[in-house]
C-alpha cells in the first residue's frame, strides 16, 4: 500500500514541477513565493520546489524508509537515534 501511495505522491510532484505554468494559470500566485523568490517567475518556483519536495516524500513511501529519514533528520537534535 506504501508504493502505491508513494507513485501518486510522486507523480504529483512531477506534475507540479512539470506543469507549473498551468498551475499558475489556473491558481495564481503566491504571496509569500513573489515575496521570497522575484517577482515574476517566484510562483512558478514556488510550484517547482513543492513539486521536488513531494517527489522527495514519494520516493521515501515508496522505498520505506521514512524511519530512517527522520531519525536522520531529527536525531542530531533529540540525542535518541541509535
Amino acid at each position: 500500500m506504501n508504493i502505491i501511495i508513494g507513485i501518486l505522491i510522486l507523480g504529483a510532484g512531477v506534475i507540479l514541477v512539470v506543469k507549473s505554468e498551468w498551475f499558475l494559470n489556473n491558481f495564481g500566485r503566491m504571496a509569500w513565493a513573489e515575496k521570497f523568490f522575484g517577482t515574476s517567475g517566484g510562483t512558478r518556483l514556488g510550484y517547482k520546489m513543492l513539486g521536488v519536495l513531494f517527489a522527495i516524500i514519494g520516493i521515501i513511501f515508496i522505498t520505506g524508509s521514512g524511519n530512517a529519514f527522520m531519525n536522520w533528520l531529527v536525531g542530531p537534535l533529540v540525542k535518541w537515534n541509535k
